[in-house]
């Protein structure tokens, strides 16, 4: 029986990701494009040419961000960017700040649904524990 396992284990196998454009999900929910320039055995990372991106409905925007280090425990999700379909995402891109001026009001509607449901739940004698933050649900 032949074992066709990578000999590379756990963070090992992000070497192989080395000098890739990749996008990286963090816990808080931010997302990371750039390419991995280093990799440790905590799986901590260093992005070369980084920019966050921020989706509000089908609108993105980048805010550079440069050299960006990433703590291991922090990354949800890795992946390599793929170059054919990068130019072609079925998004469309504004400015950085009309971009940040969505998600502000997009995480204003959130709240007040949130005030909503926290009454309507209230009146039922059941209470909401609000104060949970967004790294508390991980």
């Amino acid at each position: 029986m032949s074992n066709n396992l990578n000999p590379l284990e756990g963070t090992a196998h992000l070497l192989d990701e080395l000098d890739k454009k990749l996008m990286v999900l963090l816990r808080d929910g931010r997302t990371l494009i750039g390419y991995l320039r280093c990799v440790d055995q905590f799986a901590n990372l260093v992005l070369h040419r980084t920019i966050e991106r921020i989706h509000v409905g089908r609108e993105y925007g980048d805010i550079p961000r440069g050299i960006f280090i990433v703590r291991g425990e922090n990354v949800v999700l890795l992946g390599e960017i793929d170059k054919d379909k990068e130019d072609n995402l079925p998004l469309t891109e504004v400015s950085v700040d009309d971009i940040l001026d969505a998600q502000r009001r997009e995480q204003d509607a959130k709240i007040e649904q949130q005030k909503l449901l926290s009454k309507a739940l209230k009146d039922r004698g059941l209470n909401l524990l609000a104060d949970l933050g967004h790294d508390d649900m991980f």
